[in-house]
């Protein structure tokens, strides 16, 4: 009621309401907080369900295992904390070797990738033995094992005794993981060029682009972004192939652990050096399915 008795207009500050230009606060209505109390109700139970079957499982097959008639001798093989600490610097600092190839690598085959993709996607007449070899490069080099080629190049060409070459075999197993990855990310990014609607190419040269400044402009940028979460599983895979050039002698982590077992009769180095692949590819992991699931979500944004 106002001062005068009579009734507030609907709508008035006296009645409580918001005033014609005042922004209105949303207040959930009661049914709504009834289904967020059962959606909560819910997620602790599925939670709960989800922990104890983790518990359940998992414990009994460390129970199953342990339980083994051979596992007491698979522990002090495999599984001795006094072997693990004793091998752990060696280890340490031959994973330095797998890392840092890893990092000179990645580069590179980012670039050898994309300008294979890019020869592949030539039209011009003039570009024919480029797009041939093109073709050649990746049809080799995605054929042949990867520890097939570090064994070549890291054995083969030294052997040439070619003059001005360097004999190193950390550069030739460089080498061979180059070769053998760049072949794959080459198709990765030719796939995402080969992805993109015709319906860009169209618009580009509507503009007047020419088919290189739309390549470079319109197609390319909108490919790379496709293709990251697959190039990023390429480069899990890279992290854990630097192991493989333990078979032509670089004393990596590998093969400290390898040159420790064999001399201790013990492989616990072994299940170290596999922790430590395991730390260094379970982020690069999970950063590739965020993005996956990014792009997923974004595309179903796109559609509605």
């Amino acid at each position: 009621m106002s001062d005068t008795g009579t009734p507030a207009p609907a709508g008035s500050a006296a009645s409580g309401q918001p005033t014609a230009g005042q922004p209105s606060a949303w207040q959930p209505s009661e049914r709504e907080l009834a289904r967020r109390v059962v959606r909560r109700t819910l997620h602790r139970r599925q939670l709960l369900t989800a922990s104890a079957v983790t518990l359940a499982v998992f414990g009994s097959l460390a129970f199953g295992v342990t339980q083994l008639p051979g596992w007491e001798r698979v522990r002090e093989t495999f599984f001795s904390l006094e072997h693990a600490q004793e091998s752990f610097p060696a280890i340490l600092s031959g994973f330095w070797v797998n890392v840092k190839m890893f990092l000179i690598a990645e580069p590179i085959i980012l670039v050898l990738g994309l300008l294979v993709a890019l020869a592949r996607q030539s039209r011009s007449a003039w570009l024919t033995p480029l797009r041939l070899v093109a073709v050649g490069y990746t049809d080799l080099f995605r054929g042949v094992p990867t520890i097939l080629l570090v064994l070549l190049c890291g054995f083969g060409i030294p052997a040439l005794g070619l003059t001005g070459v360097t004999n190193d075999l950390f550069f030739w197993a460089l080498v061979a993981l180059v070769l053998s990855y760049g072949a794959y990310v080459a198709e990765v990014f030719r796939a995402g060029i080969e992805s993109i609607h015709p319906s860009q190419w169209a618009s580009a040269q509507t503009l007047g682009l020419s088919r290189v400044q739309a390549m470079r402009h319109v197609i390319v940028p909108q490919a790379v972004r496709r293709v990251v979460p697959p190039l990023l599983n390429d480069f899990v895979s890279l992290q854990k192939d630097t192991a493989l050039v333990s078979v032509i002698g670089i004393f990596d982590a590998v093969f400290s652990a390898r040159d420790y077992g064999n001399y201790h009769f013990n492989y616990t180095a072994m299940v170290v050096v596999a922790a430590f692949f395991v730390a260094l590819t379970i982020p690069l992991a999970r950063f590739t399915d965020r993005l996956q699931r990014r792009y997923a979500e974004r595309e179903r944004a796109g559609a509605r």
